[in-house]
């Protein structure tokens, strides 16, 4: 079966945790820069990659990478590429989007324009057509352009991976279905442990963890885009990929997944979304004030998404909504806590420092992952 160059991007910050799932899911690693982790794979890939893959945003073949400074660079740099080995003859494509960051071709739109007379002119000769009905399936193209170098990828997926089916309904400032999958991953805890969320919206930390105690992939119960690709990626490798994310579930667990919200019409909408997800019977919601947070067992996870105060009226009741935090954390004995957060004064207010501190962007806001670890439970006796 042909292989392929596939791209993943991820958020900034979290390649290492992309790159082991990749390496988890038997590829190999071919390169990892900032915010995209590639790796080599066949067809087979492309569908296990979009099932199984929790933090990364979508994935992408690399039709091709060269250096760009003028329009005309570009233009003959993607004329040069074997658009007929992707695309049928009835394919739809276009380039869906162009970003451009420490290059001279900045202009996403002049980009975009040339990439794609570019793409017809070299189709045109190899079919033999002067015009494409674009009938067909979909095969949106993305460049990106780095110091000068042009990365032309072909997107398998469609909707980003982050929209899993599940959260039909949000929180003012939700935290993505990938990122939250990435940061606990980033953390010990298993499913055999207690996590808690006080601050809990819509309920994504809980319900990515969730998914993850049952061995739910997060692709099961969407569509992508590729799946249309009859000409590089037969249909009967979709429905394997399907068997084998459906043999793995085991959704028959015992675990100690809890969210709480203020606001009991989000705990309404995260009970929905974990109803949707199938791991309703999994997690405990409940609305409860973060002052209230307490709990009789030893060796839990708090990891939370707190507000940011990003509106001025809201930045006021900072100070003390993280004091409240770091008390209510300091009366959970042996516990751990992980907090995602962009305000800067979460140390000062909780009164704690952290054991490790990790910048992430969460979109275009510059976060920070807060890591107080506390004591292992000690091992059990066999």
């Amino acid at each position: 079966m042909k292989t392929y160059t596939l791209m993943a991007p991820c958020h900034f910050g979290l390649e290492a945790v992309l790159k082991r799932e990749i390496y988890d899911l038997g590829y190999q690693i071919l390169s990892v820069e900032d915010g995209r982790v590639t790796f080599e794979g066949d067809a087979e890939a492309i569908c296990r990659a979009n099932v199984f893959l929790r933090t990364a945003e979508r994935i992408m073949i690399l039709a091709g990478r060269f250096e760009a400074r003028t329009y005309d660079e570009l233009f003959e740099g993607i004329k040069a590429l074997p658009w007929e080995e992707y695309i049928p003859e009835d394919g739809k494509f276009w380039v869906t989007k162009a970003s451009s960051i420490k290059s001279k071709l900045f202009s996403p739109s002049d980009i975009q324009r040339i990439a794609k007379k570019a793409m017809v002119e070299r189709m045109k000769e190899k079919y033999q057509v002067s015009w494409f009905q674009e009938t067909g399936a979909e095969y949106p193209v993305r460049i990106f352009m780095f110091k000068d170098q042009a990365i032309i990828g072909i997107d398998t997926t469609g909707e980003s991976l982050h929209k899993r089916g599940y959260r039909k309904l949000a929180s003012k400032a939700p935290i993505s279905e990938t990122l939250a999958a990435a940061l606990i991953m980033l953390t010990p805890w298993k499913k055999d442990r207690i996590l808690v969320d006080p601050f809990c919206g819509s309920g994504t930390f809980p319900i990515e963890a969730a998914m993850m105690a049952a061995n739910i992939a997060p692709g099961m119960n969407r569509e992508f885009l590729s799946e249309k690709w009859t000409n590089l990626i037969p249909k009967k490798l979709w429905y394997e990929t399907l068997d084998e994310a459906n043999d793995l579930v085991n959704d028959q667990i015992e675990t100690d997944i809890q969210g709480y919200d203020l606001d009991p019409d989000m705990v309404k909408i995260a009970r929905q979304n974990a109803a949707l997800a199938g791991v309703d019977h999994l997690i405990h919601f409940q609305q409860r004030d973060v002052k209230d947070l307490s709990h009789n067992k030893k060796y839990g996870f708090l990891i939370t998404n707190p507000p940011y105060g990003e509106r001025l009226e809201e930045k006021e009741a900072l100070p003390q909504l993280y004091h409240i935090l770091g008390e209510r954390f300091k009366s959970l004995e042996d516990w751990s806590a992980y907090v995602i957060t962009s305000y800067e004064d979460t140390e000062k207010y909780m009164g704690l420092k952290a054991d490790k501190n990790r910048k992430i962007y969460n979109g275009m806001i510059k976060t920070y992952f807060y890591q107080f670890i506390g004591k292992k439970p000690p091992k059990r006796q066999g």
